[in-house]
Order: C-alpha cells, then sequence, then structure tokens
C-alpha cells in the first residue's frame, strides 16, 4: 500500500481527491490537511509515502511546506495546482515537488474526477522515485553561485542537440541550461508535459538561462544559440531543408503514448543530422527514447544518459543505457560540461 497525505484548503477537494485516491486498491489515504502548517503536523503523526499538495493556501502556502519537507522529512510530493497556479507549479518542481497535476476548472471544481488517471499514475510510480537525488538536487541549486556570462567555444562537427526527459526533467533541463554557455547550435527538447505548460515553462527558463528559449511552431527555421521546446499534447519532429534545420509539429496520433515523444524526435533528429547529432536521455518513467537511440548511435551520433547518481526516476535513463547505445552515463550535474565538450571539440 502506499500512504498518502491530501492537503488542500477546500473541504470539498480534500474529500474527491481522497475518493479518487481510495479508489485504487494500492493506495490509502493515511490524513488529510487543510494548509501547510496542517500538513507538517499530519506528516509528523502519518509518517505517509506520498503526499498531494495544493500550493495556494492560507496560513502557511504550499512552497513553505516544501521548503520545510525537504529540509526536514523528504518524501515525494505531487503538486495539485489550480489553473490560476500555473507558473507557480514550476517554482514547486524546483523546490522539490517530484511532478504536478492542473486542476480543472479553477481552485474548487466538480471536474476535480477528470484527473483521476493521471493522478492515480503519478501517485503509482513514486515508488520509483530517488527521493535522496531531489534533495541533493534543491540543495545543489540553492548554493549554485550566480556566474558571469560565458564565452562559448566554436562548434565543431555538431549540428544540434536533442533532450528527452519527464518526471523530474523541469528542474534538471533548467539546471542544464542554467550552467550551459550559449553555443552556436540549437537545442530540441521532447518533455512529457501537458498542454499550455511548454510554453509557461519555456518562458521561465528563457529568463533564467542565457539561451534564448521558446515552445516550437511548426515549420520554424532552428536558429543556433536557441533552445525549441516541444508543445505539449502534439508531436515534433525534425528535418533537414535546403534552408537547414526546422522543427515540424504535428497532431498526436491516438495510438501514441507520448506526445511528445522522445523517440519520434530522436529519430527524426537522427535522419536530418547523422553523425552530427548529440542526443541526451534524461530523468523519467518509461522507456521513452531508447528505441531511436540505437539509429543515433548507427547513424553516429554522440550519446549521453542521466546517471542513476542523480536521476530522479531512473527508468528512461536505465532503459536507454541497457540499448548499449549509450556513449557516456554522467549526473545531472556534469551533463551540462559534456554537452560544452562534445559540442566544442
Amino acid at each position: 500500500m502506499i500512504d498518502v497525505l491530501v492537503i488542500d484548503d477546500s473541504a470539498y477537494n480534500r474529500v474527491t481527491l481522497s475518493r479518487i485516491l481510495e479508489s485504487h486498491r494500492g493506495i490509502r489515504v493515511v490524513g488529510t490537511a487543510v494548509n501547510g502548517e496542517d500538513g507538517i503536523k499530519q506528516v509528523l503523526r502519518h509518517n505517509p509515502d506520498v503526499v498531494t499538495l495544493d500550493l495556494e493556501m492560507p496560513v502557511l502556502d504550499g512552497f513553505a511546506f516544501l521548503r520545510w519537507i525537504m529540509a526536514n522529512r523528504p518524501l515525494p510530493v505531487i503538486a495539485v495546482s489550480s489553473k490560476s497556479s500555473d507558473r507557480s507549479v514550476f517554482k514547486a518542481l524546483e523546490l522539490g515537488a517530484i511532478d504536478f497535476i492542473a486542476k480543472p476548472g479553477g481552485r474548487v471544481s466538480p471536474r476535480l474526477t477528470e484527473i483521476e488517471k493521471d493522478l492515480v499514475a503519478k501517485v503509482l510510480q513514486t515508488v520509483d522515485v530517488r527521493i535522496e537525488n531531489v534533495r541533493r538536487r534543491v540543495e545543489e541549486d540553492e548554493a549554485r553561485a550566480v556566474e558571469a556570462p560565458r564565452i562559448a567555444g566554436v562548434c565543431a562537427g555538431i549540428d544540434l542537440v536533442a533532450i528527452g526527459s519527464s518526471t523530474g526533467g523541469p528542474p534538471a533541463l533548467q539546471h542544464i541550461f542554467q550552467n550551459l554557455a550559449p553555443l552556436p547550435i540549437p537545442f530540441v527538447v521532447a518533455q512529457h508535459m501537458p498542454p499550455s505548460f511548454t510554453r509557461l515553462f519555456a518562458e521561465r527558463v528563457n529568463r533564467l538561462s542565457e539561451f534564448e528559449v521558446r515552445e516550437a511552431a511548426n515549420g520554424e527555421r532552428l536558429e543556433p544559440g536557441t533552445v525549441y521546446i516541444a508543445p505539449g499534447g502534439v508531436q515534433m519532429e525534425i528535418e533537414r531543408t535546403g534552408e537547414g534545420l526546422r522543427a515540424r509539429v504535428l497532431p498526436a496520433k491516438p495510438s501514441e503514448l507520448y506526445a511528445p515523444s522522445v523517440d519520434r524526435l530522436f529519430a527524426t533528429a537522427s535522419a536530418a543530422c547523422g553523425n552530427r547529432l548529440v542526443a541526451v536521455v534524461l530523468t523519467g518513467m518509461g522507456d521513452d527514447g531508447s528505441k531511436a537511440l540505437r539509429e543515433v548511435k548507427e547513424r553516429g551520433g554522440r550519446t549521453i544518459a542521466e546517471s542513476e547518481e542523480s536521476a530522479i526516476i531512473f527508468g528512461m535513463p536505465a532503459a536507454a543505457i541497457k540499448t548499449g547505445a549509450v556513449d557516456e552515463i554522467v549526473p545531472l550535474s556534469d551533463i551540462a560540461a559534456a554537452l560544452h565538450r562534445l559540442c566544442t571539440h
């Protein structure tokens, strides 16, 4: 059984979320709390395995709760945020939440049952979360000194860097781009994320890094020094034209498990760039990216997987490593340096 604590200032939300979770026989709600202060008391009383956390609450909000929990009793936290808090979920991920779900229809919504499948799936996957890696990443990011802008080297033989990630990916991607000097090549990213959130995430990383970061548009030419985030809920492919590399944004097929798909991004990027591609697999559940990584390797591209030492969930990197197509296995803290070395030497 996975023991869950539900924290939300709405009585309706607490009852509905508890009912949703307990409908699954592998999940048990051991307590509820009305705000962050009450949540701390309930954590100490019930010692849950997972917390679902509202962010906007009186007395002590979700962000203050996250700071306390990561410092004193680290455990997996899933932010269940209202639409008005869309931008706040990335701050919650930065503070240690492992994932998030948006409440449909606002803070108190009769449509809350629409998130049942997603919420249950995210709670069940917490059994694979390496919470010690979450805490270490938060501590490292808090300790990271603000550096002066760096001068990037000239790229040698690389046309594109493609990155794939899922659970734990947003703070990992933010970490990489904050620690990497802009390079004169484009970057493309497939992060498993709902529609609209990919644009908000791109805007956030754009503000916090030296890169120009934006959500990709169909037919857009890929420019050097720019990061293109695949829009949530659709597929992104890469094609080479007479004018250079371009992004194609296409509807997802009903049969496709992931949208955006890392495999689809890697496969088309490999076909377009051959041995002038670097592909990176970061933290996440499942095996998305591992199939196409073989194609990248067969065409002479370079491949990197995040190590177990830092991955929040080691599923995607582990699946990639098992293919035998990974050149380098490195912790998150070293990925920016590895990319700089591969792209400038």
